[in-house]
């Protein structure tokens, strides 16, 4: 079977929805590996208040981020050479930054506070 060119690596909507979350806060934590290019560290997860959190100057739905705590979501992520654990956090690598989950503007929503 040919892979999807829209989700090459076949990820199910769970783990798009955690890579689109990673993804994010890696751009705000901004914190690059020197060894990697293109490669961020991310050390703390965001902690929902209510039905949401804030990730930057967006609000996400609790239920887009069950991922964020699913161990064999980040299993997976791991096994696609998407996402590693570090002593420091988790390494959310080049091919994880750079990959298109299509998810961005349906899960992360402005927010105005």
């Amino acid at each position: 079977m040919a892979p999807n060119k829209k989700n090459p690596l076949g990820l199910n909507a769970l783990q798009l929805k955690t890579l689109t979350l990673l993804q994010e806060i890696a751009r705000v934590e901004n914190s690059p590996v020197e060894e990697e290019e293109g490669a961020f560290l991310v050390t703390r997860l965001p902690h929902a208040h209510g039905d949401h959190f804030h990730l930057g100057h967006y609000v996400v739905a609790g239920r887009d981020a069950t991922g964020l705590q699913n161990q064999a979501v980040w299993v997976a992520l791991g096994r696609k050479g998407l996402v590693r654990q570090d002593e420091k956090g988790a390494v959310i690598t080049p091919a994880g930054m750079g990959y298109d989950t299509g998810l961005r503007e349906a899960i992360l929503h402005g927010s105005d506070h």
